[in-house]
């Protein structure tokens, strides 16, 4: 049940397809109001500063192995291990900005993704530069079902006792 505006009982929500929120957006990435750039501003600070972090956190882990003395190819082995699967994080959650991913496949790949997380958050950061994370596929879903929605609505023009007969 929607809220009247007060003044004539009308809904104050337009009927039709409802914009999906995004994460940390809510539905103002439709019209880019309330706080919006300053959300984006804050989320791509924030992405960067944990990519930092986890760099950090990284070359501490790098170093008690080190200083462990496991061995040259051990630290090589998950200096390669961090390395491939942040690139490969970067390029799975750069492409889910652009298209729905697979379910299944995004199940499958939940090991790869928390292990290059820092591709993660880099490739958020990167995509908060522009707009928000997932807006152009989320603005394209939203129009295609407006339209449809208006197609549907409309009432047909003309005298329907002149329609053709088949």
């Amino acid at each position: 049940m929607s809220a009247a505006n007060g003044t004539n009982g009308i809904p104050d929500t337009p009927a039709g397809p409802r914009p999906e929120p995004l994460r940390f957006y809510g539905t103002t990435w439709v019209d880019h109001d309330h706080g919006y750039a300053a959300r984006r501003a804050g989320l791509a600070v924030g992405s960067l500063a944990a990519a930092a972090a986890a760099c950090f956190v990284l070359r501490i882990a790098y170093d008690g192995l080190r200083i462990a003395d496991v061995g040259s190819f051990v630290s090589l082995l998950m200096v390669v291990m961090f390395a491939v699967c942040s690139a490969l994080a970067f390029r799975h959650t750069w492409s889910a900005f652009g298209s729905r991913p697979d379910p299944d496949r995004q199940a499958s790949l939940r090991g790869l993704l928390a292990i290059g997380f820092v591709g993660s958050l880099l490739a958020y950061f990167l995509r908060t530069l522009t707009e928000a994370p997932g807006e152009k596929l989320h603005r394209a879903e939203y129009e295609k079902a407006r339209e449809e929605y208006e197609k549907r609505t409309t009432r047909r023009s003309g005298n329907p006792s002149r329609k053709r007969r088949r």
